[in-house]
């Protein structure tokens, strides 16, 4: 599959279309898919025509996080670390709002993908978590930076020490999500959202994403180089072996601490 695939781009009446299309792999973020990712905002950044942008998955769930198998290949560099951070998204400064349309699940990588968008629409069935504790890492695609900024302290670390799986109902009750809709209704109300954005001034659309960003822009400045070297410090340890071996092989991990 060519990378134009892995992220398909389609942009019309100033509303681009962005479907994560790894639908097999639940759409887990493998180094292919960042270079994917990257250039499909890069083409959006640079066309006049699209204002705003809903990004989706193809197949049964949103996003899974990372492609573990890719990690344990000795990829993570690739999928963690390069321009724009996780996935070549989340830590990216966009002029232009992203809507995170989400159904099935937003797990790990794919929730801090969600939480790189300006807008989020869920379906009522959606779930969401941070499992990387289970596997002996951390949110280091920006859950542990963001989540306290946007919800009290207790409930990010909630989300963050437990790795358990919250509902919409839960997300839109934290405020992290805009909607929770039918499955049937999810693109239609992402659009009709995504259209209202659309028929706005774009330079007015720009500057108060802009001014809106700002205050969580110049907070996480600051956190992002102590959270990769913490996410370098767990990459290399005994316990993230343990963790995603335990995964793949389900079972219970035996930690070490090391």
């Amino acid at each position: 599959m060519s990378n134009s695939d892995l992220v398909r781009v389609e942009i019309s009446a100033g509303v681009a279309s962005v479907v994560l299309n790894r639908p097999e792999q639940r759409n887990a973020i493998n180094p292919a898919m960042v270079d994917a990712l990257r250039a499909a905002f890069d083409r959006i950044e640079a066309d006049p025509e699209a204002r705003v942008s809903i990004l989706s998955g193809a197949g049964p769930v949103f996003c899974a996080g990372m492609d573990l198998k890719s990690f344990t290949n000795g990829e993570a560099e690739a999928i963690l670390n390069g321009p724009y951070g996780f996935a070549g998204f989340v830590a990216r400064t966009r002029r232009k709002p992203v809507i995170a349309c989400v159904h099935g699940a937003a797990l790990a990588g794919g929730f801090e993908i969600m939480l790189a968008c300006d807008l989020v629409v869920a379906t009522q069935e959606a779930i969401f978590g941070l499992p990387e504790v289970k596997l002996g890492l951390i949110a280091g695609g920006g859950g542990a930076i963001r989540l306290a900024q946007r919800i009290p302290r207790v409930l990010a670390n909630e989300l963050l020490l437990t790795g358990k799986t919250y509902p919409a109902a839960e997300m839109l009750r934290w405020g992290l999500i805009n909607r929770v809709v039918a499955q049937g209704e999810l693109v239609d109300i992402a659009l009709e959202l995504a259209s209202e954005i659309a028929r706005n001034a774009p330079l007015s659309i720009t500057e108060s994403l802009a001014l809106s960003d700002q205050l969580f822009r110049g907070q996480e400045a600051a956190l992002w180089q102590a959270n990769d070297g913490a996410l370098a410090a767990l990459a290399g340890s005994q316990d993230v072996s343990e963790g995603i071996a335990a995964f793949f092989e389900k079972r219970p991990p035996s930690w070490s601490g090391i």
